[in-house]
């Protein structure tokens, strides 16, 4: 046996390797490793179907596995307690509001999510409030109906920053420190907002 033939018996190794993988990693790890051998046996031995096949798998397997290892770095930043807001801040919108105005109301369809940079919103339902550096009226797109669970209204001259919800979901779906960070702060209003308003977590609880 030539020694040629050892890549392509290990490029076959490592793809049976690769289908037998739990993670997404390891089996990205093991293909690309596969593909450099394929492409090292087919250009030696002059297999070029197989040769142009790997050298065609080899970014695709290669790009998969940056995504992979990006998006775990991500999820760790917030483990770590790096700030997840970062995604936001390209989509946000500045405005500014009153004392006493209402941003939304208790039973209203949603429409946007919110970023407190100045002032106090109070959301009287449920006896909460927000202070500089809060996201809020996220919780409507993930109930049932998608409505207000509770008002909000500004006390003091606020300065707030507001995303749509086109972009508000498609930076969840995207960027998972972002999810992560969504999915915490949703669970930990669901505890306290359970605890005072039973009708707030009954809104937001699957049937």
């Amino acid at each position: 046996m030539e020694w040629i033939e050892l890549f392509g018996w290990l490029g076959a190794l490592l793809t049976l390797m690769a289908y037998s993988m739990r993670s997404m990693q390891g089996l990205r790890t093991v293909a690309v490793m596969a593909n450099l051998c394929f492409i090292l046996y087919g250009a030696v031995a002059q297999v070029y179907p197989m040769l142009f096949m790997h050298v065609l798998l080899l970014p695709l397997n290669a790009t998969r596995l940056y995504e992979i290892l990006t998006a775990k770095r991500r999820l760790r930043s917030v483990q770590e307690g790096q700030e997840p807001m970062k995604a936001l801040l390209p989509f946000l919108k500045p405005a500014r509001f009153a004392d006493g105005h209402v941003l939304f109301r208790r039973g209203d369809r949603a429409d946007l999510v919110y970023y407190l940079v100045e002032g106090r919103v109070d959301l009287p339902e449920p006896g909460v409030s927000f202070g500089a550096g809060a996201l809020f009226g996220e919780m409507a797109y993930f109930s049932r109906d998608r409505k207000r669970t509770a008002t909000a209204v500004c006390r003091g001259p606020c300065r707030i920053m507001t995303i749509d919800e086109v972009s508000f979901m498609k930076i969840y779906t995207t960027h998972p420190e972002f999810g992560l960070y969504v999915i915490r702060l949703i669970a930990q209003r669901l505890v306290d907002g359970g605890r005072k308003d039973p009708q707030l977590y009954s809104a937001l609880s699957p049937d």
